[in-house]
């Protein structure tokens, strides 16, 4: 039986690369560590270090990476493509997409330096919404203004011919300061998933666009505005909609999106079913084109529901979560 894979360490506090000195680890995932770490002035800065957990190990205390030989294609391969990734974010200068001041080549692996952000993910505020149990984990209101910043940034983003291709509530930054933050872009990972036959799901079930499952299909700035609609679902509902595949036999998507009719406005609902429509052909084709939608004001229609829809829908819940109750009440039956 083989071992269970030992994660590769992070850089130990105080070690020096490129002349910025780590403090501490702040987060880790399968593509890379994040570490506040200190520039020669004594300013915080966030690096995020090249190194995929699939293909590299490293032991406690050591600067370079480990690779098998066999891998060292691959790794090379996403090496190149979190290089690219980092000369391209340099060039973008939008306060809604995390800043890129510096990226270099040191310990056989690219570290990426990035402004160092306080605050919370929407994921986070999305958690605690959802735990006060309110009627909207987020007014409309809220939702509008967030997006409009988000997709602001995500404009000129695609203006740089780059896709992020990992949107979700995890990956924008609320910040204490109250801007929204797109960050932890998703082409070195892209590119690993394409040349390598991975079998854990490289995307955020919800989130991801049906084409991301395919390796045939055409990414492109519609992939990112059905992960924006996914995000403004989850911010309407506390959890993330149905993964794609799933939707492709039975799609329960529009069901859902009716509980919300007369909680949030008919433009907000239809403009989530525009996003998340299953064919990329049927989705906002641009950025511009969903910011004409979401900033229409006047549209804000809500459609009042008739006291038999409401006790259907009541209904609806009911079973839904006495089925939930049930799956967990359920025993084990042994074979």
């Amino acid at each position: 039986m083989s071992s269970p894979k030992v994660k590769p360490a992070p850089l130990p506090a105080d070690t020096m690369v490129g002349g910025y000195r780590i403090v501490r680890k702040l987060a880790a995932g399968g593509f890379g560590v994040v570490y506040l770490a200190l520039d020669t002035e004594g300013q915080q800065v966030a690096i995020k270090e090249y190194l995929p957990a699939s293909l590299a190990t490293r032991a406690p205390g050591e600067l370079q990476p480990l690779v098998a030989t066999e891998k060292l294609s691959l790794y090379r391969l996403g090496l190149k493509s979190f290089f690219e990734e980092g000369r391209a974010l340099a060039q973008i200068a939008h306060s809604s997409v995390v800043t890129v001041l510096n990226f270099f080549r040191e310990n056989e692996t690219v570290y990426m330096v990035m402004d160092y952000l306080e605050g919370a993910s929407l994921q986070e505020y999305i958690v605690t919404a959802r735990e006060l149990k309110h009627e909207k984990v987020f007014r409309e209101s809220t939702i509008r203004s967030l997006f409009d910043e988000v997709l602001r940034g995500l404009r000129v983003v695609h203006q740089h011919k780059m896709l992020h291709l990992d949107i979700k509530p995890a990956n924008v930054f609320i910040t204490d300061d109250n801007k929204a933050v797109m960050i932890d872009f998703g082409a070195a990972r892209e590119v690993l998933t394409k040349e390598g036959n991975f079998t854990r799901p490289m995307y955020t079930p919800g989130f991801a666009a049906p084409e991301m499952y395919r390796r045939d299909s055409t990414m492109g700035p519609w992939t990112d505005i059905y992960a924006i609609g996914a995000c403004i679902y989850a911010c309407m509902h506390g959890y993330p909609p149905v993964e794609a595949p799933q939707r492709k036999d039975k799609d329960k998507l529009e069901t859902a999106l009716q509980r919300f009719r007369g909680v949030y406005s008919d433009n907000l609902i239809e403009l989530v079913e525009w996003c998340m429509a299953l064919s990329p052909a049927d989705r906002p084709q641009s950025v511009f084109e969903l910011q004409k939608e979401l900033a229409r004001e006047g549209e804000r229609r809500y459609t009042r529901l008739s006291v038999a829809e409401k006790v259907r829908m009541q209904f609806d819940n009911l079973v839904s979560d006495k089925k939930k109750t049930a799956t967990k009440a359920a025993p084990a039956r042994s074979k």
